[in-house]
C-alpha cells in the first residue's frame, strides 16, 4: 500500500540521520568494510549546494525510508551534462510502497531543471525487484555493459 512520501534535499542537519541508510544499502551490495566516518566526509560533500552532486531524502511520517545520490556528469555523446543516480536504497520494511518510485521522480526533478540530458542508473543483474521498478518508469534499459578497473 502506498504511503505519502515527501522527498527533498538531505541538509547537513540530517545526514546523521541518513548514515545508517547508507551502511544499508553498502550490506546489501555487500561492501566488506562500512566506515561511518568515512562515509560521513564523502557524502558530505552532496550535500546542497554542490557542485558534485545532490542527496535526496524520501520522509513518510517523519522518518527517513529512502534516499537517492545524484552525481552531475557529463557525456561526449551529446555532448551535455548527465545526471547519474548513482544510489538508490529504500527502507526494507517500506519497500513497494511508492518510496523507490517518489525518488526516481524527484531526481529526474532535479536533472530538468540543471537542463541535464538524461537521468540514468544501473543495479545488479540479479537485483530483479530493482528492475521490475526501473523498467515500469518508461526508462529504456541500455545495451551499454560496463567495466571496473580496481586501481
Amino acid at each position: 500500500m502506498p504511503v505519502e512520501v515527501k522527498v527533498e534535499p538531505i541538509a547537513a542537519s540530517q545526514l546523521k540521520t541518513l548514515l545508517p541508510l547508507i551502511a544499508a544499502y553498502q550490506r546489501f551490495y555487500e561492501v566488506e568494510e562500512i566506515d561511518d566516518e568515512r562515509n560521513r566526509a564523502f557524502f558530505s560533500r552532496f550535500l546542497e549546494p554542490s557542485d558534485d552532486g545532490m542527496l535526496l531524502g524520501a520522509w513518510a511520517d517523519e522518518q527517513l525510508v529512502g534516499y537517492a545520490c545524484l552525481y552531475w556528469h557529463f557525456t561526449s555523446l551529446a555532448p551535455a551534462e548527465t545526471v547519474l543516480m548513482n544510489d538508490l536504497f529504500v527502507a526494507p520494511d517500506t519497500r513497494g510502497q511508492g518510496v523507490g518510485r517518489a525518488l526516481i521522480g524527484a531526481s529526474a526533478d532535479v536533472a530538468r531543471k540543471r537542463g541535464a540530458r538524461h537521468l540514468e542508473w544501473a543495479t545488479a543483474p540479479d537485483n530483479h525487484t530493482a528492475q521490475r521498478l526501473y523498467d515500469s518508469t518508461g526508462a529504456e534499459r541500455t545495451t551499454w555493459i560496463e567495466y571496473e578497473l580496481g586501481l
